[in-house]
């Protein structure tokens, strides 16, 4: 379901630093230090989006939208928490309401770009050639599995994107969603409990 994000995820010191003089910057009126922001969490944003939302469509316009109130909330940011933290709370939870507000069921499809199942199906720089039935299995698989995260609810499929497709640490999960680590593991395990069971159905329908 990604492409290693655990690996970009932890923000080191000289990172929030660096944010920090960007938001001081922004503060003061610099729009140019506030693109510099959009520039460097965008695309870690938008994957976040992306996986909760399984539609490209919102997952660009959401991102819009989350970085337009970011930018008009920028003066009520107080550096008690990283930037990252600050905007990636802003995400979720406008996430979390779009979905609320979404009342007709859609078609989901993963992008080629988010997707490593099928970029290794018929990778021409290993010579390798897919078979057809492989691959056709693998792409349903890949549709049930998106249709599984989509049956959590948004507050337990948020916690599941940030912990196990992203790679957020659960404690700054917890400063995210203002919620207590607590609260984070148990809705981790209740939603990796639905998914198991999703997902050994899905096992026995390919048998």
């Amino acid at each position: 379901m990604s492409d290693s994000p655990k690996k970009n995820e932890k923000q080191t010191t000289e990172d929030v630093l660096a944010d920090d003089a960007l938001v001081a910057r922004a503060q003061e009126g610099d729009v140019g230090a506030f693109d510099e922001l959009v520039l460097k969490h965008n695309k870690r944003l938008y994957g976040m989006v992306y996986h909760m939302t399984k539609d490209r469509e919102d997952a660009y316009d959401l991102l819009q939208d989350i970085f337009a109130k970011a930018y008009r909330s920028i003066n009520k940011f107080k550096g008690k928490s990283s930037f990252y933290t600050w905007i990636y709370s802003i995400g979720v939870n406008m996430t979390i309401n779009h979905l609320k507000k979404r009342k007709r069921r859609q078609t989901y499809s993963l992008d080629d770009e988010d997707n490593g199942i099928q970029n290794q199906a018929a990778n021409p720089a290993t010579g390798f050639r897919a078979d057809p039935r492989r691959e056709a299995d693998l792409q349903i698989l890949q549709k049930k599995m998106n249709e599984a995260l989509m049956k959590l609810s948004e507050h337990h499929r948020s916690v599941v994107v940030l912990f196990d497709i992203q790679g957020v640490p659960q404690a700054k999960i917890s400063e995210m969603l203002g919620i207590s680590e607590g609260t984070v593991r148990s809705r981790l395990f209740y939603a990796h409990k639905q998914l198991q069971t999703y997902l050994e159905d899905i096992k026995n329908q390919l048998q």
